[in-house]
């Protein structure tokens, strides 16, 4: 790739060369004050050629180094190394990418950090925008929405992503969080969820560390009249069971990767499947010999878009950015090599399409969730809720 554009190079060429003009008239100006015929007005304006030429030079050596820089909020798999490159090559510019593990962390880094853009799901997307935390998106900036799928055509029919008049998030990519079991110590494939709580299992569970889905899950097991929006004591109660599924559990994972790693070494029996398809994937990959069922309750499923943050300082190419990602090709890589559902071409083979599907929705108490986790994972005993 050239250094610079051509446009760039105009620019430089031209600046060059009126810096040159007034390197010569200053020298002019010295050189008549060796021979004593400077007049006042010649001396200063000598001076003035000298600062000229000063600013001139200051001001040029920072405008070619600049580079905008684009700052990525992004879940693994969404912007990988050539799809990040691709994109800094293209408008040339610079991409500063941040990598979350879960909403919390998502959360936790908006509130604490500077990003231009940010993948998020549906659900999570509300809070961003109650707290002003999250701008509009101008949709003629983003011609590609128009290739997306037919059930992403219509932003208005999908829960969460317009307000009023203003588009808040595109649709990037999706998927239902069901039951990854080890085909080599499971015989027959399990039929709920609560399979994750049978003693059989004792330290063969991953199970994901999350505050939001976790509680759902529980919800769900327990028929509460709605998981997202669970009363205090329906919490509480949700609480011990996640305290006495810590016996199951080697641990709370955080990454598809991670999981992967953990199932390849330990005799893990169960996972909670957080990362959908692309776990299979990976799992698959790796040599595992793995089922995948949605449970009889149902699976949760979430749908995550691109949204652009309030304090954006380049709103108009972070469009870009989630424009780019829209085209086919960088959509597809999403599919064939992180093994993620894409919004531009339709899925084969899915044989999910059937299956019991509750979308994910807005939580009435994130923070009361997320209290209570926190509890949880430090060991606190089930009694104690």
């Amino acid at each position: 790739m050239a250094l610079f554009s051509e446009s760039v190079r105009g620019n430089i060429i031209s600046i060059s060369t009126l810096a040159e003009s007034a390197y010569l008239l200053v020298m002019m100006a010295r050189q008549i004050h060796a021979d004593s015929l400077m007049s006042i007005t010649a001396k200063c304006s000598a001076t003035v050629l000298t600062y000229f030429l000063t600013i001139i030079c200051l001001a040029t050596s920072g405008w070619v180094s600049a580079q905008e820089t684009l700052r990525v909020l992004s879940w693994d798999g969404y912007a990988d190394s050539e799809v990040v490159s691709a994109f800094q090559q293209r408008f040339d510019v610079a991409i500063e990418l941040t990598l979350v593990t879960s909403d919390d962390d998502l959360w936790q880094k908006i509130n604490g950090g500077n990003y231009d853009v940010f993948a998020v799901n549906t659900a999570e997307l509300q809070r961003y925008i109650d707290q002003g935390l999250s701008r509009p998106i101008s949709m003629t900036n983003i011609p590609n929405h128009a290739r997306q799928l037919p059930r992403f055509q219509n932003l208005q029919a999908i829960p969460g992503l317009v307000r009023g008049n203003d588009t808040y998030a595109v649709p990037y990519t999706y998927s239902e969080m069901g039951l990854i079991y080890n085909r080599k110590l499971i015989n027959t494939p399990p039929q709920s969820m609560s399979a994750m709580w049978d003693p059989a299992y004792r330290d063969r569970v991953l199970a994901f560390n999350a505050s939001n889905h976790n509680f759902s899950i529980v919800g769900l097991l327990r028929g509460v009249s709605n998981p997202f929006r669970m009363t205090d004591p329906e919490l509480k109660q949700a609480a011990r069971e996640l305290a006495k599924l810590r016996r199951n559990v080697l641990t709370f994972y955080a990454t598809a990767e991670e999981a992967t790693r953990l199932f390849v070494k330990y005799d893990i029996a169960l996972i909670f499947g957080n990362y959908g398809t692309q776990q299979l994937k990976a799992l698959r990959e790796a040599g595992a010999d793995i089922g995948y069922v949605i449970p009889r309750e149902g699976a949760l499923a979430w749908l995550d878009c691109w949204a652009i943050t309030q304090n954006s300082r380049n709103p108009e190419l972070a469009e870009k950015w989630i424009n780019y990602t829209l085209e086919k090709s960088v959509s597809e890589r999403l599919t064939q090599q992180h093994g993620l559902a894409n919004t531009i071409t339709a899925p084969e083979n899915d044989n999910t399409q059937n299956q019991p599907i509750i979308w994910l929705e807005p939580i009435l108490d994130p923070l009361a969730r997320k209290t209570l986790w926190d509890r949880i994972i430090s060991g606190e005993a089930p009694e104690a809720f």
